[in-house]
């Protein structure tokens, strides 16, 4: 299901430390940051820290700025973004000032917490999500229910470890403070846990003042059917290829990426390619790596529309040539229609040859925008 795109905001010191053990909060971003800190938050739809959060820092969550909450009203926003926590318990105190400042609140929590919660007056919308916290439950219910399309969340760093590991962070801004915390019981950015292969992708380095922003996006693809951050971000690009190929009235426009296990891109293709007037997306990516590359087993083929099952122009439909390859994921956006071949069923193909097929129909609309002219 759709989710908001998700922004991990935080400030570490130096050797990782979101804060110290003192009774006052540790301060690591510096005035300047502040002010980009203020200025994302007024970019966005909701807030979210967790329950963690409040109970240590007690804040407000708040657009600081006149000028930026004016503009939000005048673009015909709230003032300010809504205020989202998670609690298991539902045991909050409800005189935090997370609940008197700002806008709208709501909180998630589960079934049980949900009754603590209505118990102590909470001030907020109060969402049970079941016996237990489900993240993708309460993305969802936030794009769906209460409009949210892109999500700030300031920590702590037991939530921004739950959000990495299971694969649901977009973008990590980090700020690097240059200072020393080194207690052991401080509570540091990221903790244990199952996170995606390979490296992240540095999208921008900035200094303001005296730290440094460091902007990264994940690109490990996800495993099995459960699409990841960096599963929309590959088939995105997909889409964007198949908008690159020359026009035809007798074959589709698609776009197609091979990405390996650790997020390293092996490869890119689109239809009519080079010049070839039947050559097909996957075809075409698939053709520019090596055969014997074994990082093909473990990799994702993104493609704009479902591969094919059959095809007059080539001995082997694409869905062949990706079990072939040792492929066996593949993430597209459209099922293939009846135009051109009847009962077409790429996706067939491939799981009854143990591949898995993951669709994100979000992104049809996307897929069809260079096919218009063949589905009138």
């Amino acid at each position: 299901m759709p989710h908001p795109y998700v922004l991990l905001s935080a400030a570490v010191s130096l050797d990782g430390y979101l804060d110290d053990t003192g009774p006052e909060r540790l301060l690591l971003s510096s005035p300047a940051d502040f002010d980009r800190v203020d200025e994302v938050r007024a970019s966005v739809d909701a807030i979210l820290v967790g329950a963690g959060t409040i109970r240590a820092d007690n804040p407000r969550l708040l657009v600081n700025s006149p000028v930026r909450r004016a503009a939000r009203t005048a673009a015909g926003l709230p003032e300010y973004p809504l205020k989202v926590t998670v609690s298991g318990t539902g045991d909050l105190d409800p005189e935090a000032r997370f609940w008197h400042t700002g806008g709208e609140k709501v909180l998630y929590t589960t079934d049980e917490g949900a009754e603590r919660a209505r118990a102590r007056g909470l001030a907020a919308d109060v969402v049970p999500l079941g016996a237990g916290l489900d993240w993708r439950r309460l993305l969802t219910h936030l794009h769906d229910v209460r409009g949210v399309r892109r999500l700030m969340v300031e920590g702590g760093g037991l939530i921004h470890t739950q959000l990495l590991t299971q694969g649901l962070a977009d973008e990590l801004q980090l700020v690097l403070a240059p200072l020393f915390v080194g207690d052991p019981d401080a509570p540091r950015l990221f903790g244990p846990g199952g996170y995606p292969p390979g490296r992240l992708r540095l999208l921008e380095t900035r200094r303001i003042e005296d730290v440094v922003l460091m902007r990264y996006e994940p690109t490990a693809p996800g495993t099995g059917s459960l699409p990841t951050a960096a599963d929309h971000r590959w088939l995105a690009l997909a889409c964007e290829l198949a908008a690159q190929c020359p026009p035809s009235d007798t074959a589709f426009s698609v776009g197609a990426v091979v990405v390996a296990a650790d997020g390293t891109e092996l490869a890119r293709g689109h239809s009519r390619e080079g010049g070839d007037a039947v050559v097909h997306a996957e075809e075409a990516a698939l053709a520019k790596t090596d055969p014997a590359d074994p990082r093909l087993t473990g990799a994702t083929v993104y493609s704009s529309l479902e591969p094919c099952a059959r095809r007059a122009s080539r001995p082997a439909p694409c869905a062949r040539l990706i079990l072939d390859a040792g492929v066996r994921r593949v993430v597209t956006a459209w099922r293939e229609p009846d135009t051109f071949v009847a009962g077409a069923d790429g996706s067939g193909v491939l799981a009854a040859g143990g591949a898995e097929v993951v669709v994100l129909p979000e992104y049809e609309g996307q897929a069809k925008a260079p096919n218009r002219h063949l589905l009138s």
